[in-house]
């Protein structure tokens, strides 16, 4: 499918002085793609040029309209010396290749230099016209929409969901590649950013060729990621779902039902009857990439299958034959497909039958310098054994299917940690099928499926469970087991009944390494890798336990290593299930001789956590109702039960008989302390604190518990760095400055929202990396959206009431609560002044305060301000239009750090810039949003004694057209009021 690419410059404002002499700029500028170039009259001494040029037409491939981004360089002339260089634009033309996508691109570009940031801003207007081409041997995918959003996109029904499809490209990386001249730092920087461009390009390019394949026409949760693996190389690679789907074209799609993104997810485009189309699963085989050069030298899988307490679906006595009927008919829709992988973490109702539990894989890896670029097959093999691995995991637990599927890499020197996580599943069969299942037994498996509770049961045989776990019949139907607790990578099912509200959970954990070369190295981060996950689980059970909750949603375990350190951060959203039991409470078991002042300590301590249960019982309402056959809230387990369980403790466990240990016969989680190690944990599980009055956390799209929401949202990005002491690092040291770090990061984000309480923060992505050796980096991007005041102001007051009551016998306590809440006004010193220890940071940078600011009433008026969420919708507002993935990498270089604010300065600066460069994108489309926006990568890198600094960030999220849902409600007014008035006019006339 040839084309025609035309491109107009317009004209440019606010250039940057580059004659010293008459204080203006001669500028002119380059527009290049592919291997052809041309060229603007220069505009003399002006800083606000007017070039209005003619068209400049490009005669390509479409395969090149994939690849190639347009190159739009601005520089001033000079006569006597080289033209000097004042920045560039790329612009990707993907966008204009959808038969539903904008026809042209226009709009002002901040022009950006790598050294210097923006430069002022440049008019251009892109043009595409595409000529029919039936050659079936072409390798263009044009007219294959991407998303980033993990759900199927507002405005799109899904006919069938194909599954799975992974592509990875490489090359060598510029900024080590030899070359006989010297270039300069922004030449290197230019040709990083350019090849990465065209490597995006093509990678986008071929996994298009396999959805089409497929016979699919879309790819959601579209995933790409960058290796920068130094001298070995760069590679890109992407993962996602393909799927067919249909445009909803109907006007009453559009229509509000209500500003709540709960009900707004449940009106799900999935949820359609067969007629509209059938529904599929399928799975493609695992396809070898074209793009693999890396060559395994050392090779060490750690499995990490997280079996403790996360299964759900059960071979219960009721319903088994149905069950069986279920499995036969899934088993038949897969013996010629592969297994399934879906990046997707939200779906219909209906479509999960069962979820197994969290299944993850990693491998560490020795990587080698790139010999022939177009040798494959290396990298592609490396992750096909981690994806094999996930699926062995899976099938143990009784699963056919993972969902929620993401993967990352660490990357330190040569050594490579590759990390793959999902949640093992069991789907409805009609999704898996090209065509409905009879309607009998289709009807008998829903009818079978209990509303709110299905998912939970677990898939597996009871008999034949592949880890031990605690089952009990599930509390909501009585007819299935469950397991004691959930653990899961995906959202929130709609339809599931949860008590109470949520909260962010977060395990945190460093450890020490020596330092090594090759396979040394890459044999201690082995031996280390199985210890952490353990760490970060038990972590993770005990802060749940905390909580008073059972179960995790959204769970994302990172492992980063460095030169000396490796670094653990899982992050998930806690829930109370109404469907699992009642979470026993959390003892403490000492082995220690016996000391009268140890166990005074020990007594105290357990009290602490009895107390901390209860009162985030009463924080986030949780209040499950009493079951008859279980009595709740009994103090003391009955004699024989607190034999059984201490039976594999010490005796010593035993002394401590008049502590809470659960509530009814649920069974309590024993902590033992048998060094300083775990007294440390305990300690660290008792100095989390919660989020002030007013605020709420979690790291899902929704904040379970909470429905009126409102549309007053801000997303925000923070980046903090700090530089740890080589003096006496130990583990404890280590896990205590990493706990800080991350604690004054959410108290600094509460303190700066703390004009928009009650609100929740939502979509919360921690990312920690190490940079250089000492060097902690981590990485936030988030969005707060408020929610109904009146309901939130009684029900925070109680709790700054209650707080308050309790502080009169322990002043503690008042740390628990730093914001008070005021309609009007707040208190002028929320938080404690932080500690010198904390290095710097970069602040938030948010869209803009937005309580008095509108959307356009519609797609074709002027855009004021591009919207940026991390959320696949926009609270209050309906999205009409997907106008194409926004995928950019800008680098950013400095030599006058302590000049430009030191690492603050230069990072805030930096975010602020590519804020503004994806907003611009996004509004030369004609959108007002960014969906599902994600900061992918964050690498910065410093030398502090020679006051440089190098920043590499990648960005990606879905331009869209939304509407207001008031807008909405005042245009059907008018319109109904408009069509009135002509009848009332007339039937005047008549009499």
């Amino acid at each position: 499918m040839p084309g025609k690419l035309k491109v107009k410059i317009v004209a440019g404002r606010h250039l940057p002085v580059m004659d010293r002499a008459s204080d203006l700029t001669d500028a002119f500028v380059e527009v290049k793609f592919g291997n052809t170039t041309f060229k603007t009259d220069v505009y003399l001494k002006s800083l606000n040029p007017q070039w209005n040029s003619e068209w400049f037409k490009f005669e390509v491939d479409d395969e090149d309209l994939q690849d190639e981004p347009l190159q739009i360089t601005v520089l001033d002339h000079d006569t006597y010396s080289a033209n000097d260089a004042i920045g560039k634009v790329y612009i990707d033309i993907d966008p204009l290749l959808y038969s539903e996508a904008a026809t042209v691109i226009s709009g002002w570009f901040p022009i950006y230099d790598t050294i210097h940031g923006i430069r002022g801003e440049i008019n251009v207007i892109v043009k595409v016209d595409l000529f029919n081409d039936l050659n079936r041997f072409r390798q263009s995918s044009c007219g294959v929409k991407f998303f980033c959003t993990t759900s199927i996109p507002k405005c799109y029904r899904a006919v069938i969901i194909h599954g799975f499809v992974e592509e990875l490209v490489v090359n060598e990386d510029p900024e080590y590649q030899w070359i006989d001249r010297i270039r300069t730092p922004r030449a290197s920087n230019e040709a990083r950013q350019r090849l990465i461009s065209l490597m995006s390009g093509e990678l986008q390019r071929k996994i298009g060729l396999k959805v089409l394949e497929m016979r699919g026409n879309a790819v959601v949760g579209y995933l790409q990621c960058f290796d920068l693996e130094g001298e070995s190389g760069l590679v890109v690679r992407a993962i996602g779902t393909a799927c067919t789907l249909d445009k909803l074209s109907s006007p009453a799609a559009f229509l509000p039902a209500c500003n709540s993104p709960c009900k707004e997810m449940k009106e799900s485009p999935l949820v359609h009857p067969p007629s509209h189309g059938c529904r599929s699963t399928q799975n493609s085989p695992i396809h070898t990439a074209t793009g693999s050069r890396l060559t395994q030298n050392f090779s060490v899988s750690v499995p990490t299958l997280i079996y403790t307490g996360m299964g759900s679906g059960s071979a219960g006595k009721e319903g088994g034959p149905f069950k069986a009927l279920l499995r036969q008919q899934t088993q038949s829709a897969l013996e010629q497909r592969e297994f399934p992988f879906f990046t997707l973490t939200a779906f219909p109702p209906g479509f999960l039958v069962h979820v197994g539990g969290v299944v993850s894989a990693r491998s560490v890896k020795l990587l080698d310098r790139i010999h022939n670029p177009d040798e494959p097959e290396t990298r592609d093999a490396w992750w096909a054994e981690i994806r094999q691995e996930i699926k062995s995991h899976a099938k143990a637990l009784g699963c056919h299917a993972v969902v929620g599927y993401s993967e990352s890499t660490s990357i330190c020197e040569e050594v490579c940690i590759l990390s793959a996580s999902g949640t093992a599943a069991v789907l409805n069969p009609r999704f898996l099928q090209d065509g409905t299942v009879e309607g009998c037994l289709e009807q008998r498996l829903e009818e079978n499926l209990p509303v709110g509770c299905g998912f939970c049961h677990i898939p597996y045989d009871e008999l034949n469970m592949p880890f031990p776990a605690h089952l009990t019949y599930c509390y909501n139907c009585r007819k299935q087991k469950v397991p004691d607790v959930l653990f899961t990578t995906i959202d929130l099912p709609t339809d599931a009944t949860v008590i109470g509200k949520g909260c962010l959970i977060q395990a945190r954990l460093c450890r020490l390494k020596k330092k090594a070369q090759a396979e040394a190295n890459a044999t201690a981060i082995s031996n280390l890798l199985p210890f952490m996950e353990y760490e970060v689980h038990t972590q993770l059970m005990n802060k749940l336990k905390l909580k008073g909750m059972n179960a995790l949603f959204g769970l994302r375990i990172q492992i980063t290593v460095g030169e000396n350190m490796l670094m653990g951060l899982a992050s998930a959203t806690g829930v109370y299930l109404a469907a699992l039991p009642t979470p026993g409470g959390i003892q403490i078991a000492g082995k220690t001789p016996n000391d009268s002042s140890y166990e005074q300590h020990i007594s105290h301590m357990q009290k602490k956590i009895n107390d901390t249960i209860a009162k985030n019982k009463e924080l986030y309402e949780i209040n499950p109702p009493e079951t008859s056959e279980e009595v709740i809230g009994s103090p003391i387990p009955e004699p024989r039960q607190r034999s059984r369980l201490l039976r594999s403790q010490s005796e010593s466990s035993d002394e401590v008989i008049e502590l809470d240990l659960s509530h009814g016969k649920k069974d309590a989680f024993v902590l033992e302390i048998d060094d300083t190690d775990a007294m440390e944990d305990v300690h660290s599980l008792l100095t989390d604190v919660p989020p002030p009055s007013g605020f709420y956390s979690c790291n899902t799209e929704i904040m379970p518990g909470i429905n009126n929401w409102t549309s007053e949202i801000q997303m925000f990005t923070s980046v903090r760095v700090i530089r740890l002491s080589s003096l006496n690092l130990t583990n404890q040291a280590l896990n205590k400055n990493f706990n800080d770090l991350c604690e004054n990061l959410l108290k600094s984000l509460y303190f700066k929202l703390r004009s928009m309480i009650p609100c929740c923060l939502c979509h919360v992505n921690f990312t920690v990396s190490l940079p250089e050796d000492e060097l902690i980096q981590v990485t936030v991007t988030a969005v707060a959206i408020t929610f109904d005041k009146n309901q939130a102001l009684q029900t925070t007051k109680t709790h700054i009431e209650k707080s308050l009551q309790r502080a009169s016998t322990d002043n503690e306590e008042l740390l628990q609560f730093p914001l008070e809440l005021c309609s009007d006004s707040l208190p002028s010193h929320p938080f404690p002044p932080a500690k010198a220890v904390t290095v710097e940071k970069a602040s938030p940078m948010g869209e803009g305060n937005f309580r008095n600011r509108s959307a356009p009433p519609c797609a074709n008026s002027t855009v004021g301000v591009v919207k940026m969420t991390p959320l696949s919708f926009i609270p209050g507002a309906k999205i009409t239009k997907y106008l194409g993935i926004i995928n950019m990498f800008f680098i950013r270089e400095t030599t006058s750090l302590r000049e430009e604010g030191g690492v603050s300065g230069f990072l805030h600066a930096f975010i602020a810039e590519v804020f503004a460069m994806v907003r611009a994108h996004v509004a030369a489309l004609g959108g007002n949003a960014v969906v599902s926006y994600i900061m992918k990568q964050c690498v910065f890198m410093e030398n502090p004694n020679k006051n440089q600094a190098q920043c590499l960030i990648n960005v990606s999220g879905d331009a869209v057209v939304f509407v207001r849902e008031s807008d909405l409600e005042v245009a059907s007014t008018q319109q109904a009021a408009a069509t009135c008035q002509p009848l009332c006019t007339g039937g005047e006339v008549t009499t």
